[in-house]
């Protein structure tokens, strides 16, 4: 195993904590909080100079990781992350235990936004910036993550070689940081677009910032108890409807925007599943003869971008509706989590191709993978139905381990489901009464593990087990 290699690529992933401890500290600066300057300040130190340790060790390592050695650099970077993040909650006025701190942290950096707070409503504003800023920064790493790491042509379980990905010819340690610079420029951009919206649109400046960066990375981390106190006029819903939309879709859909031709050919994805949003919203509205149509798409944005954030109240008969959305999720290259719309789509053509095969065997079928000249593989067929099992195995294990917590059925299956989505878990999927800072460490510590086996998948972790047994 290659740990200097791993330990000089994790360096990258700590100078980004740095400068947002920066930025807090100006910020804990300007309102007085100097309590709060010194956690960060700590944190910015640490964050730093692990950061230059990782780099000076590595440095002179062979560059070129293997997929499991990058499957291990993801493992790392989200638990060694997360402790830099869970200081400035551990050592708050809150009396925030250790276990909770470090939850809070990783719900923040998987983008989960599971919370062990139950009223932020006093709560201290650079505190708040401080989970906001998990946010974004996981969003932007799993990004990273998704578009270079799992560009893997024999092991993508993750199907983005399915979408349009922009360029991949990765081949030199130059070529990576241009990459990652690009990812990060797009990304950011799309973070100052929608907080410019949302400032226009008469959001607190504070808000708005906390808002844009959770609506970048699909996460649900809310700068208050609810949105209802933060969104109130309906052009300030139609920016969050705008901003779920774009951060559901394919994350480099803007560079085609001017180019039609593009933008038809390599986005055949985004525009099926605008589709589905548009048909799912028609068929609840007709169902549930609600007067706030905004909000009824809100939440379907939401489930579908695996936020679960939610404007207004929702009537409880639909919210197994808005669960099966989660599962869906949005675009294969995106913050958003689920199964995939994608492998639906090839489980679904796949079966139907076999019934009229065995029903009218010398009828020709079109195997075209949406509409396109690329035939669906059986590769393609298995990794989609591997991905579908492992998923409602995974279900299965935290639902079991949840049960004995003393948490009933149903609300440990809803959990059970968030967890591996990354979804928040809101008024959108029934009742919210559930305080994760009450429950046992074990099914704290079994909720952070399928956190991360949501981000990358338990398929990952039997590659991880199946190369070291092999490899002894």
């Amino acid at each position: 195993m290659n740990f200097k290699s791993i330990t000089y690529y994790l360096s990258y992933f700590c100078f980004p904590v740095s400068f947002l401890s920066f930025i807090n500290i100006l910020y804990s600066l300007y309102f007085d909080h100097f309590l709060n300057t010194n956690l960060y300040t700590l944190v910015l130190f640490l964050s730093f100079f692990s950061g230059m340790i990782f780099f000076f060790y590595g440095r002179k390592s062979y560059k070129r990781l293997n997929f499991f050695e990058k499957l291990i650099l993801i493992i790392f970077s989200y638990l060694f992350i997360s402790i830099f993040f869970s200081i400035p909650y551990y050592f708050s006025n809150y009396k925030i235990i250790m276990i909770d701190s470090f939850f809070e942290s990783l719900s923040g950096l998987t983008l989960t936004g599971f919370s062990v707070f139950n009223n932020i409503k006093y709560f201290d504003p650079t505190l708040i910036l401080w989970r906001s800023s998990s946010q974004w920064i996981g969003g932007l790493y799993f990004l990273i993550f998704l578009i270079i790491i799992f560009d893997n042509k024999q092991y993508d379980y993750k199907l983005t070689n399915l979408s349009y990905v922009s360029s991949f010819n990765i081949t030199s340690e130059e070529n990576l940081k241009k990459k990652i610079i690009n990812i990060t420029i797009i990304y950011t951009i799309l973070s100052f677009l929608i907080f410019m919206l949302l400032n226009s649109a008469g959001v607190r400046l504070f808000n708005s910032l906390n808002l844009s960066m959770t609506l970048v990375s699909n996460g649900g981390f809310l700068p208050s108890n609810s949105l209802d106190f933060i969104i109130k006029s309906l052009y300030q819903k139609v920016i969050i409807i705008f901003s779920l939309m774009l951060s559901m879709l394919n994350f480099y859909i803007l560079i085609n925007f001017f180019n039609p031709k593009k933008l038809i050919s390599e986005n055949r994805e985004d525009f099926l599943i605008l589709s589905l949003t548009i048909i799912i919203f028609l068929i609840l509205i007709i169902s549930i003869n609600s007067p706030d149509i905004i909000n009824i798409l809100i939440g379907v944005l939401s489930s579908l971008s695996n936020s679960g954030i939610v404007v207004g109240n929702i009537p409880e008969n639909v919210n197994l509706y808005f669960l099966f959305l989660a599962m869906i999720g949005g675009s294969v290259v995106s913050n958003s989590g689920g199964i995939k719309f994608l492998r639906f789509y090839i489980l679904i053509k796949s079966s139907i191709f076999e019934i009229i095969k065995l029903v009218r065997p010398n009828h020709i079928i079109s195997q075209s993978f949406l509409f396109t000249k690329r035939l669906i593989t059986r590769k393609d067929i298995n990794n989609s139905f591997l991905i579908f099992i492992s998923f409602f195995i995974s279900i299965f294990i935290l639902s079991s381990l949840l049960i004995i917590d003393d948490i009933n059925f149903e609300d440990s299956f809803k959990i059970s489901v968030l967890t591996l989505t990354n979804t928040t878990y809101s008024s959108l999927y029934g009742d919210t009464n559930i305080s994760f800072s009450s429950l046992l460490t074990s099914s704290k510590l079994g909720i952070l593990f399928f956190m991360i086996i949501g981000k990358i998948e338990l398929i990952s972790l039997f590659l991880l087990i199946k190369n070291f047994v092999n490899r002894n």
